[in-house]
């Protein structure tokens, strides 16, 4: 348990053996999961966790609790890592009642079924449910709780509050991060970027909605549901990156390449890219070997820089499964507004570009470059012209 304000305890729990997060993004220190409980002349508790680590929430709660009765349980995202001890809590807890969205009870029976007397951990008296809309209010005593419907980030049942005696901002999933607690981290943005490009990433519009709600409250600190609590500097540089972030802007001026290569050729020419553009006074020059580096951060980084160079082999007539990953990838998360170059290597039928160029031009104001090079096999000296027309062509 953690202090964040006199009144506002914090009863989080890290799993540290959490290695793949959403059975999909490399965790190697785990993560953690952030519940709160405000102390008032009422009690709300502010989200459960997940499945994996209720018993040491519990535990954590009671701590907290120190005797007393809860009076609410506030849910603001309804994903199972945050909200897998509803049911369970409210066991333990009869008299307490779930706050949330409409949204939020309505998805409510895809976990437990709604019923009109309490059966236990199995199910929700639908009784204990008050609904909330935007602009609603919650009174604590001292504390009164602002609720802000922040739909699609990420679900359609998301809803941050707001308390305004300490100037808290319970933030749901937005300003979260990979990883377990820490709140002394001084490179928040490293996870928190690779964090919001993929889970939020498709959503910046509704994000952008989100932060000019938040642009009218005073706020101190921002209590997230990954990650550390923000505030200060820190909070300050979050919500830059975040407004640079939710309007697709580009963050690092730069060039990504991403290369996806079977027996190391296509890999060879990405290295002598990779000095050319260097040599020609790129600012920065970041590499991601679709093969073997973790895809979250290649998604993170074609976000960050505004240009970007996709080089891969030719595969059964089209790309390198890789390669078409995370292009895939790419689309679903709503990349737009960039400039990307192509190199595309085949020993006897060079096909890669012919599907790489289809799928990045699908997508909002993508621009493909000219020349696209084409190497069959090991680079040889006579590539290194194009190469050059292409790093010249991306730099312009």
């Amino acid at each position: 348990m953690k202090e964040i304000t006199k009144d506002v305890v914090y009863i989080g729990v890290d799993d540290p053996t959490q290695h793949l997060f959403e059975s999909q993004y490399h965790t190697p220190e785990g993560m953690c999961y952030n519940s709160y409980v405000i102390i008032d002349e009422k009690v709300a508790v502010m989200d459960t966790s997940d499945s994996r680590t209720m018993d040491e929430w519990k535990a954590n709660l009671a701590t907290a609790l120190d005797g007393r009765q809860p009076d609410y349980l506030v849910v603001h995202h309804l994903e199972p890592d945050h909200a897998s001890g509803i049911a369970e809590v409210c066991a333990l807890y009869p008299q307490m009642q779930i706050v949330c969205s409409a949204k939020a009870k309505q998805m409510m029976p895809q976990y437990w079924p709604l019923t009109d007397s309490n059966h236990g951990g199995e199910s929700l008296e639908e009784a204990r449910i008050i609904t909330v809309k935007e602009g609603d209010t919650l009174a604590l005593g001292h504390h009164t709780l602002h609720f802000v419907m922040a739909p699609m980030v990420h679900w359609p049942e998301v809803m941050v509050s707001y308390d305004d005696a300490d100037r808290l901002l319970f933030s749901a999933d937005g300003f979260g991060k990979f990883g377990v607690y820490d709140a002394d981290a001084d490179d928040w943005a490293c996870e928190a970027r690779r964090y919001y490009f993929n889970i939020c990433g498709k959503y910046g519009t509704p994000v952008a909605t989100l932060l000019k709600k938040a642009a009218a409250l005073s706020i101190d600190k921002i209590l997230p549901l990954h990650g550390p609590v923000l505030e200060g500097e820190k909070m300050a540089e979050a919500l830059r990156l975040y407004t640079i972030w939710s309007a697709y802007d580009v963050e690092t001026e730069g060039v990504f390449v991403a290369h996806a290569s079977i027996h190391g050729n296509t890999a060879a020419a990405a290295e002598k890219l990779v000095e050319i553009l260097k040599a020609k006074g790129c600012p920065k020059v970041a590499v991601n070997d679709l093969c073997r580096d973790d895809l979250g951060e290649a998604i993170e980084d074609a976000f960050r820089y505004g240009k970007m160079i996709c080089m891969a082999s030719s595969y059964d007539a089209g790309v390198f499964p890789p390669m078409y990953d995370f292009l895939h990838h790419l689309d679903i998360k709503a990349y737009q507004r960039r400039r990307v170059g192509l190199v595309e290597n085949g020993s006897w039928a060079p096909s890669a570009a012919k599907t790489m160029r289809p799928m990045l031009e699908g997508m909002k104001q993508v621009e493909v470059v000219e020349p696209v090079v084409t190497l069959r096999g090991r680079m040889k000296e006579a590539d290194l012209a194009q190469l050059e027309a292409l790093a010249d062509a991306i730099l312009a």
